[in-house]
Formats: structure tokens, C-alpha cells, sequence
């Protein structure tokens, strides 16, 4: 049985075509520190990855987006030569009006979907960025990491695909 830790959820708001990301500086100790991520976390005893995903939403941005709304977009798997592993429920929904709430896990801001890319990322979450712009589809991605955390391979769907160094 897989340890709850290992698994958590990911999820992208958007509005006016631009994502709710956030530059995760707040935290020592942090495997995300410097890089821009979605909202997101660990599940919690007897959460779905919908109730998680609600439940990281609430508590970081104080946006309460009924279940209902949520779009369940993929399962990603990553694993890296350091020994990390992690299953992730990737979703995406329409933010509300109004601000986020500051998070003590990092600075939020709206960055248009075309510059995305130009923010420190994850090499593999840059594919399933695009994945989510191209493709409604629900799709299954494993990234593969080195011990110095760059991307050594890329199975989307079953499928190696290419991706591009940074």
C-alpha cells in the first residue's frame, strides 16, 4: 500500500488566460524552493484527490471551488535517482473572483499562459503544461529524474516522448 505522503494533488486556476502560480520562496527544506508551481499538497486520512485538491485550494488561496468544478486532467508519476517518488492527481479549474489569500508557502501571482514557460519550472511540469493547453484528454505522464534533478526521461501515455533540455 503506498504511503500517503507519495501521493498528492496539483492543480492549475485559471482566468482570463492566465494561471494562479506560485513562487515557492518561503520555505527551507523545500524540493519546490525558487521554483513556480500550482496549488496543491499532500492527501490527508480518507481523502479522494478531489477532496485533497478542494481541501489545498481552500486553505491556500481561500478560493472554495465546489467539487464539481474541478477538472481531473491526469496522473502524473515521478520518480528521481535521489529516491523520491511521487503520484500526482493533476487538475485544473476556473478561479473566482477576487485575490488569493497570501500563503505562507509562497507569493501567488496571475502569469499569462504563453509566459509560463518563462518562469523557473520543473523541466517535466513544462510538459504537462502544454499537455493541459493542447489536449483535453486525460493522460497519464511519468518524469524520471537525475540526482541533480534534471529530467532524464519523459512516458507519456505509455510512450517515451522527447522533451527539450533546459
Amino acid at each position: 500500500m503506498a504511503r500517503r505522503e507519495f501521493i498528492t494533488t496539483l492543480c492549475y486556476l485559471e482566468r482570463d488566460g492566465k494561471y494562479l502560480m506560485m513562487h515557492r520562496i518561503s520555505k527551507e527544506n523545500d524540493i519546490n524552493k525558487d521554483k513556480w508551481i500550482g496549488v496543491g499538497g499532500h492527501l490527508e486520512d480518507f481523502e479522494s484527490p478531489e477532496e485533497c485538491i478542494q481541501r489545498e485550494i481552500l486553505e491556500e488561496t481561500g478560493y472554495d471551488i465546489p467539487l464539481s468544478e474541478l477538472k481531473y486532467r491526469a496522473v502524473v508519476t515521478f520518480a528521481s535517482e535521489k529516491g523520491d517518488y511521487e503520484l500526482m492527481s493533476l487538475f485544473t479549474a476556473k478561479a473566482p473572483d477576487g485575490e488569493p489569500n497570501q500563503c505562507d508557502e509562497g507569493v501567488f501571482e496571475w502569469v499569462d499562459k504563453e509566459t509560463v514557460y518563462d518562469l523557473n519550472l520543473w523541466e517535466g511540469d513544462k510538459i504537462f503544461l502544454k499537455r493541459l493547453e493542447e489536449n483535453e484528454k486525460f493522460f497519464s505522464l511519468k518524469l524520471e529524474y537525475d540526482a541533480g534533478d534534471s529530467l532524464k526521461r519523459a512516458v507519456l501515455d505509455g510512450k517515451t516522448i522527447k522533451h527539450e533540455k533546459n
